[in-house]
């Protein structure tokens, strides 16, 4: 999974953090990235970036953020809080970062209900036997007369050998994946399938993103909501998020 994470960090490069990637050069960060490059040799150099810290430097590996000291000995996992505006500057960082290593995957690999051109886009974890996921499933046409396109990926809770990752796997393989997808969420198993599949992917890529829960929806601005949230407060959510974003 790490070499995964790496190869999207590569091909997003700086579209990860173009405001920081402006800032001017110094011999910290070439400390810094000289040291990540002894630890994960395929990580690209612009993955190391300057903090909101003078001597402290961020390392992009989506969707995870960490910080590390120029000479590379020291690292941690944590929020920066600027205590001058009581805001959590990491925050956006990871957002970012998580939405990064979603698109990353690719809507070939996701099973989407819901127009291109619709207001919003929602990105749903779902578990096919979870009782809200299914509640949430059974309200779609609410959701894109909402004006709300969603996006699904597999996270079967109960793990990667399971009877939910045997049923996620059918349903990505079927030849109408919508159709069988729909009929899974009520009830009805899915005609057994394999073939070539992302499921085991987008699993791992939950538990990265500390998916726990099913569904787990994930805004466009890379929020994390868990559970079901019915299409009108949903609606309203999304709506108070793209107003905070102009």
């Amino acid at each position: 999974m790490k070499s995964i994470l790496i190869a999207g960090a590569l091909a997003l490069g700086l579209s990860l953090h173009p405001a920081i990637a402006a800032e001017k050069t110094d011999p910290g960060l070439e400390q810094a990235r000289a040291a990540m490059k002894k630890i994960l040799p395929e990580l690209d150099a612009e993955a190391v970036q300057p903090s909101p810290i003078p001597g402290i430097y961020q390392v992009f590996l989506p969707p995870q953020l960490f910080y590390i000291s120029a000479d590379g000995r020291y690292a941690f996992d944590g929020d920066i809080i600027d205590l001058h505006t009581n805001t959590n500057v990491s925050t956006p960082v990871r957002a970012r970062l998580r939405m990064a290593a979603i698109e990353n995957v690719g809507e070939k690999n996701m099973i989407i209900y819901g127009p291109k051109n619709a207001k919003h886009t929602i990105t749903v974890f779902t578990d096919i036997d979870c009782g809200y996921c299914r509640k949430l499933h059974s309200e779609m046409d609410q959701y894109n007369k909402a004006g709300i396109r969603v996006r699904y990926l597999a996270y079967p809770r109960a793990g990667l050998k399971s009877n939910s990752y045997n049923k996620a796997v059918s349903v990505w393989c079927a030849r109408d994946r919508n159709k069988a997808l729909t009929e899974a969420k009520q009830g009805k198993d899915p005609e057994p399938k394999t073939c070539d599949n992302p499921v085991a992917r987008e699993y791992e890529l939950g538990q990265h993103l500390g998916i726990r829960g099913t569904p787990a929806i994930v805004t466009e601005k890379g929020q994390i909501i868990p559970g079901y949230v019915p299409a009108d407060r949903l609606k309203a959510i999304l709506d108070a998020e793209k107003v905070a974003a102009k």
